[in-house]
């Protein structure tokens, strides 16, 4: 497995990628019905790092690192995961996940946060608390779950000065 910055032709496999993992409504706030138009705003700005991973020249996952918040609050920053749902269970996350820390402390952020993780998607609170994120808050019925309705979300952060 291999993790590089993407390039614009990887574009049309982080859509892919990108439609399945929203689809469920599960997961993620974006509207299962995003564009793939929307893609460049959500995945691809200019104030944001975007990385795939690939093997076999396949790409199975996505991340992308941000700042947080601007100016006096850039210096932690905000990631989001995506792997490919016939990548799922084969440590695909764990391996983004360990590439993101590295990129934030490379690029002088002091903190990662997550600010809305869905409470029911047990897999990825399990992974980053692996990786010594905390709990630090919770939005009651933060997220409108498609099939379980409103759900809690946490806030997540890992100090990583420590």
């Amino acid at each position: 497995m291999n993790i590089r910055k993407a390039i614009p032709s990887d574009f049309d496999a982080v859509w892919e990628i990108f439609s399945q993992v929203i689809k469920t409504g599960d997961t993620y706030v974006f509207n299962p019905d995003t564009p793939k138009k929307d893609l460049e705003k959500h995945w691809f700005a200019a104030y944001m790092e975007t990385y795939v991973l690939e093997e076999n020249s396949e790409i199975l996952g996505t991340y992308i690192i941000k700042p947080n918040q601007i100016d006096l609050g850039n210096h932690i920053a905000n990631c989001s995961y995506m792997v490919s749902l016939n990548a799922q269970g084969k440590g695909v996350g764990r391996k983004l996940c360990e590439h993101s820390l590295d990129i934030a402390k490379q690029r002088g952020f002091e903190a990662i946060q997550f600010n809305i993780v869905i409470s029911t998607n047990t897999a990825a609170v399990a992974l980053w608390k692996k990786y010594g994120f905390e709990i630090i808050g919770t939005t009651p019925k933060g997220f409108r779950h498609a099939k379980l309705g409103l759900v809690d979300t946490y806030i997540m952060y890992k100090d990583l000065k420590k």
